[in-house]
């Protein structure tokens, strides 16, 4: 649910939040005495998309100077993130202006854009916060698809309220009130615990 502290949660993998009390580790190292090193590792993707007023091509690629952008890895990225038949319709291709943050193309679209960028980051650890919520169910899906192949290669965290967002996670953690009341894959849930059982019948109808 809102408010049960998952955003918070990411915060501190990602460094933005020191842990009030004991310790992260990654690869065995202090997450908070390697912040750079941690970072580079990660691509973050937050439900409201961060855009520059430049070409999709440099979205993707942020901070990228345009010499060094790689552009098969980019055209990879697009078909990943399911952006090939937006680019077949703007009018300067992936070098189309998007404007400021992003005004020329959809909410969808934003989303879909940042995903390319974590596709095309190749980060060893993805972390999705509500990042589909303003995707269509048949977009989504497809996204998901993209999700679980990149899924092989790093570790993903998904943040969602959509269970068909998190239904194929290999582990899901459902908070409440700032703590972990319940653990498992899909099917484990729906046996250990009534709320999770309860929000799942919820979103069927």
């Amino acid at each position: 649910p809102s408010g049960s502290g998952k955003t918070t949660v990411v915060d501190v993998l990602l460094g933005l939040l020191g842990p009030q009390k004991g310790e992260i580790y990654y690869n065995g190292k202090d997450m908070m005495a390697s912040l750079d090193e941690w970072r580079a590792q990660v691509a973050y993707l937050p439900q409201q998309v961060f855009l520059i007023d430049n070409s999709l091509r440099n979205n993707i690629a942020l901070g990228m100077k345009d010499e060094e952008i790689d552009d098969v890895q980019i055209h990879k990225a697009i078909r990943q993130a399911r952006l090939t038949e937006l680019v077949k319709q703007l009018p300067g291709g992936v070098e189309t202006i998007l404007g400021e943050r992003g005004v020329r193309i959809s909410g969808g679209q934003r989303q879909r854009v940042a995903l390319a960028r974590a596709f095309y980051k190749q980060a060893q650890v993805l972390v999705l916060d509500e990042a589909t919520s303003a995707l269509d169910n048949k977009t989504e899906n497809e996204v998901m698809e993209s999700l679980e192949l990149i899924g092989r290669r790093c570790t993903t965290i998904v943040i969602a309220h959509r269970l068909s967002t998190i239904r194929y996670c290999d582990r899901i953690y459902e908070f409440n009130r700032g703590q972990v009341v319940a653990h498992g894959n899909y099917e484990e849930l729906q046996s250990r615990s009534s709320s999770f059982r309860e929000l799942v019948e919820l979103q069927r109808r």
